[in-house]
């Protein structure tokens, strides 16, 4: 009986939860993978790139983010991260088949505005399964949310590069078989694993250590990727090799499993892990609310911050306050301006002289630094938010500032000034998506979470919009005028870079204030952590 129950441990723990959830991010970035199948879209239907250009869907993350505080609701007893996950597969199988039926012609030429519901419903599906196993790996990891995030954020931010992979060794050279596997791998995989991802209010002993594991595995992945699309770059690979690489890759992505198979043994026993709807544990519940009555009921909070409300506020609460549009602001800045730099880097290579094969390397190394920024900022902040309680808005101050300098370095137009400033603002852009939803789920509570965090990652695609068109396109087409719409040397983009660093240094002076806004409260949300991790 009890090696029964130590087997059925293994498979319903917080541990098999988070290695689930990894395995369903691995496949979930079908997004950044538009590159491969939109000249297929643009050659079988005749539609230009400005046509196809679109990525509100994934940054529309609202109604997963309802979805996930109903399905979780603690007055609710069925439900679950299973029903978002769900409704993600749904979505990625009906618009990914709907988008490969149309390039295979099962659909004849459909009109523009289907073709962009498609594409749409396809893109959505990725934030349903973003929130359900973001916000879960926060509910299960509240001391380490940061990290937890970081882990989770890392590896969807892989999933681009981790699919180019498959699809190389496999149908290297056919978009439109590609577009068929999108639609039926991240779906068998969701499927598959879905079923394990599930909220436990248990805090257990070594968490750090087991996290760390993870990290180390992140990392590991993250390096074995970078070194294949660099060698894949200069040499010509055969088909053995690129069959080898993936096979190797794939027991790498499945190393997750193995640590979680081992964390439960040496956590067994420790507290007993129940699986649960609620957020956190009912002490943890208590000790939150008692730290707002005090603090705002018995005394004045210094910084001036909104919280004279009861933890866990909803979306419109939270919009009343000024914290949740300085968060917005911030990443109007932030992830707009990144996102606009990455997509305009092939045009921004060709002004400057790189050759074809030079910006390919800097397009693919993207992913790479864009983990390594969602990786790295959910660790480092947490773990000086544990060893000096620095207030996590900081470090989105830091990295907003130093986006500020990777813009003025490729706007600056001097040698290799794009490699240094792709790599800098590849990182500093991927820290921002671990930072916001951590920063929301501290500040917000955890109850609405998915839906608040996902309203502020609306910021994205409108930053975006105003710096990729109204910005960069304007000034580009403006310099490009009398030189057959092409436009040779920095004079096209130094302006561009030059608003967008000041763009984003203003961001990083409104993290700065949310940072002395909020500091009071970390440091009570850290004197608290520290006493429930005492009584473990």
């Amino acid at each position: 009986m009890e090696t029964r129950r130590r087997h059925e441990g293994k498979l319903s723990n917080k541990w098999a939860s988070t290695a689930a959830s990894i395995l369903i991010q691995c496949t979930s970035g079908s997004l950044y993978t538009f590159s491969v199948y939109s000249p297929a879209l643009k050659s079988t239907q005749g539609y230009s790139q400005s046509t196809l250009d679109t990525d509100f869907g994934a940054n529309c993350g609202v109604l997963s983010g309802i979805l996930y505080s109903h399905t979780n609701d603690p007055r609710r007893r069925r439900g679950g991260p299973w029903v978002v996950h769900l409704a993600g597969v749904a979505q990625n199988l009906v618009g990914y088949s709907l988008l490969w039926a149309s390039v295979v012609g099962i659909l004849s030429q459909p009109p523009v505005a289907a073709v962009c519901v498609f594409m749409l419903v396809a893109a959505h599906a990725q934030s349903f399964f973003n929130t359900a196993d973001v916000v879960t790996a926060v509910r299960n990891f509240p001391e380490y949310s940061g990290t937890a995030v970081g882990i989770m954020k890392g590896f969807i931010g892989l999933s681009g590069a981790i699919l180019i992979q498959i699809y190389q060794t496999v149908f290297n050279n056919n978009p439109a078989a590609f577009l068929l596997m999108l639609a039926l791998l991240p779906t068998i995989n969701a499927l598959l694993f879905l079923g394990f991802v599930r909220i436990y209010n248990a805090s257990t002993s070594e968490e750090k250590k087991h996290l760390y594991a993870l990290s180390l595995v992140a990392l590991v992945v993250a390096a074995y990727l970078m070194v294949v699309i660099i060698l894949e770059n200069i040499f010509k690979w055969t088909f053995l090799l690129h069959l080898s690489a993936l096979v190797l890759l794939l027991l790498l992505l499945f190393l997750p499993v193995f640590v979680a198979a081992r964390a439960p043994q040496g956590d067994f026993g420790i507290a007993e892990q129940m699986p649960s709807i609620v957020s956190v544990d009912e002490t943890s519940d208590l000790d939150r609310l008692e730290r707002y009555k005090k603090v705002y009921d018995g005394e004045e909070d210094p910084s001036g911050s909104d919280y004279r409300i009861l933890p866990d506020i909803d979306l419109l609460q939270a919009m009343r306050t000024v914290d949740f549009w300085i968060l917005f602001l911030a990443m109007a800045c932030g992830m707009g301006s990144g996102l606009a730099t990455i997509n305009n880097i092939s045009q921004l290579g060709g002004s400057l002289g790189y050759n074809s094969e030079e910006v390919n390397s800097m397009i693919s190394l993207w992913s790479i630094w864009n983990f390594l920024g969602r990786f790295g900022a959910g660790f480092v902040s947490d773990f000086f938010l544990h060893a000096r309680g620095w207030a996590r808005p900081l470090f989105m101050a830091i990295t907003l500032a130093a986006l500020t300098v990777g813009h003025v370095i490729i706007g600056s137009g001097l040698p290799g000034a794009l490699y240094v400033g792709s790599v800098l603002v590849g990182i500093c852009y991927g820290s921002q998506w671990s930072l916001m939803p951590t920063i929301t789920s501290e500040i917000f509570g955890v109850g609405h979470m998915g839906t608040i965090f996902n309203t502020i990652t609306m910021a994205n695609p409108v930053g975006s919009y105003v710096f990729s068109i109204r910005v960069i396109g304007y000034i580009y087409d403006k310099e490009a005028s009398g030189e057959g719409l092409k436009c040779k040397g920095t004079k096209c983009f130094m302006l561009s870079f030059f608003i967008m660093a000041g763009a984003t240094l203003l961001g990083s002076l409104a993290a700065l204030l949310l940072f002395f806004r909020t500091r009071y409260f970390y440091s009570q949300v850290i004197l608290r952590r520290i006493q429930h991790s005492s009584r473990l």
